[in-house]
């Protein structure tokens, strides 16, 4: 049985596309975050607790929890390893109905390593500093997704916070995720809370790089971004057509002119695969 649920959580993991945070410190926000629409909520002990507020909200999750029903798996973002609270927020998450631990400051794959351990759940690790990105091959290896804390990740290199500066970041993310055979990595969060056209545009980006998911800051930002991350029609136009030339089992044919092979029939697969999950 507990084989069974430790897949289910990791499953569940994989699936996620737009989390949505809400402060650990809030529970009366708990039910309304998990009906707002998102593919999963992060509950914060980290940068949306105050310091002298943490173990208040840490002490209160049980309660919080216990009689919180909803379809959406819920996620813990514990403080990272080094500070104060993080051997606290790691014994907290016994008995804790979670799906898995979102692990700031993920810097070495032995962190995620005993995050999990400690645990017994599923670890999203968020990469968020230079090492971390140096080390994001084996961070993958040891987690179950990575996410991309691109805020904390330009002001560690002291570096604007734009697509153009942040794209070798991005890149070796998506490679790393590859290499770790993981779902698509998460992408960072947009701080346009309500500027619907910024924030499909930067899932679109997200998509473009080879990403999975965006994180999420507020409930106004989930249409956009489901928007950005479903495919165009005329795209699922053209992987419909792929797909029905390939019907007849030609290795290589042309579709718009263009040569129809092995990688492009999963290209307009994994197109069809958004279009019916967004």
């Amino acid at each position: 049985m507990k084989d069974k649920t430790e897949k289910h959580q990791a499953g569940a993991i994989d699936r996620i596309t737009l989390p949505l945070f809400v402060p650990g410190d809030r529970p009366e926000r708990f039910a309304k975050a998990m009906a707002a629409g998102a593919d999963a909520v992060i509950i914060d002990l980290e940068d949306a607790v105050a310091p002298d507020a943490k173990e208040h909200a840490r002490a209160g999750l049980a309660a919080a929890l216990s009689g919180l029903a909803g379809s959406v798996p819920v996620l813990l973002r514990i403080n990272a390893r080094g500070t104060p609270w993080h051997a606290g927020d790691l014994a907290a998450c016994a008995g804790l109905p979670l799906a898995g631990i979102v692990l700031p400051k993920a810097e070495t794959g032995p962190d995620c390593v005993a995050v999990g351990a400690a645990t017994g759940l599923p670890v999203v690790a968020l990469v968020e500093s230079a090492l971390g990105l140096r080390n994001a091959e084996e961070i993958a290896m040891a987690s179950r997704r990575i996410a991309f804390g691109s805020i904390d990740f330009a002001a560690d290199l002291g570096i604007a916070h734009e697509r153009d500066v942040l794209l070798p970041a991005r890149f070796a993310l998506a490679v790393a995720a590859r290499l770790a055979g993981q779902a698509a990595p998460i992408d960072g969060v947009t701080t346009a809370l309500r500027d619907e056209d910024v924030i499909a545009e930067d899932c679109r980006h997200a998509v473009a790089m080879g990403f999975g998911g965006k994180l999420i800051i507020h409930p106004a930002q989930i249409a956009a971004a489901r928007k950005g991350f479903a495919p165009s029609e005329g795209e699922c136009d053209w992987a419909r057509r792929v797909l029905s030339a390939v019907e007849g089992g030609a290795a290589a044919i042309a579709v718009d002119g263009a040569m129809v092979d092995a990688p492009v029939i999963a290209r307009a697969r994994r197109i069809l695969e958004r279009a019916a999950a967004s």
